[in-house]
């Protein structure tokens, strides 16, 4: 595996389920320590309405506060509509996230668009993105399965894949927004992918719904994945998919790499300590495994 980028979606997917809205100033805290840490990527939040998801209503603010500051990692804004971007394009987010489902049900629960038509304009938006000189990312949620559809048609998500890259978009995440994913179907979907566009820039983006999250990320890496998206102590989950459940672990995931060599410039220290402070302010224990046991040791050589 080349060395595998990590981007930290704790702040937009992990709270935005959260019922009691984080303060403004906590969620900056959080935000600088992870992008501090070593992440490559940190998506700060979404361009929604505030009152469809409470959590989210500060992301302009955020992102206003942060573009004053210098930060390691890129930070990533999510868009679902042309509205969207252009909020994200007057703040200045660097990297622009925006997808379409292949489910029919959880696309016009989460856009209020069926697939065809979010396809067509998100393709659009994604497009004036670029334009406007920023990095976009597309993705292709419920790729793996849907909580209302059941099994989701192989062919229904790479033919989405494939109207992204014949647009020229190619930096693609594969979303598992419900959870359904295993290691196989995994492993397979990235190498389809790659089969299309050997040049294409596939991120995973897995749901430890059902518990197979990491080895579903594993297999993703081994298929030939660029990045993973994880969350702070596994936090999160869709509002709009039917079992809304937690992220692969942010901090789990580096320490499993760095038992291996791999991605040792990252402080996993600091990680541990935010899925802490998110606990703590929170008042419950987090899906994350490592905030809990703590780290094992690396083996010291003479």
């Amino acid at each position: 595996m080349n060395q595998i980028l990590i981007h930290e979606v704790g702040p937009r997917d992990g709270l935005q389920v959260e019922a009691a809205v984080v303060p403004t100033e906590l969620k900056l805290d959080w935000i600088r320590r992870v992008a501090d840490s070593g992440v490559d990527i940190v998506q700060v939040g979404s361009f929604v309405r505030g009152d469809k998801v409470p959590q989210m209503a500060d992301t302009d603010d955020l992102f206003r506060l942060l573009a004053k500051e210098s930060h390691r990692a890129l930070l990533s804004g999510l868009v679902l509509n042309e509205k969207g971007l252009e909020r994200a394009l007057e703040v200045g987010v660097s990297l622009i996230c925006m997808g379409v489902s292949a489910s029919e049900t959880h696309s016009r629960k989460n856009t209020g668009m069926g697939t065809e038509e979010a396809q067509r304009r998100i393709i659009t938006t994604a497009l004036a993105a670029k334009q406007a000189g920023r990095k976009v990312q597309v993705s292709v949620q419920s790729a793996f399965g849907c909580g209302f559809e059941g099994p989701i048609p192989e062919e229904r998500v790479l033919g989405i894949v494939a109207a992204y890259l014949e647009a020229g978009l190619s930096a693609i995440s594969l979303a598992d927004t419900a959870g359904h994913s295993h290691p196989d179907q995994v492993r397979r979907y990235v190498r389809k992918v790659l089969e299309l566009d050997p040049a294409a820039e596939v991120t995973a983006h897995i749901h430890n719904t059902y518990g197979l999250g990491m080895a579903s990320v594993y297999a993703a890496m081994e298929a030939g994945a660029r990045a993973i998206e994880t969350s702070f102590g596994g936090l999160g989950g869709c509002p709009f998919t039917k079992v809304a459940a937690g992220n692969v672990a942010t901090e789990d995931l580096v320490h499993g790499l760095q038992r291996t060599g791999q991605r040792t410039d990252i402080d996993l220290a600091a990680l541990v300590g935010v899925s802490r402070d998110v606990a703590r302010h929170l008042g419950r224990e987090l899906p994350g495994c490592v905030y809990k046991t703590g780290p094992i040791a690396a083996k010291v050589t003479a």
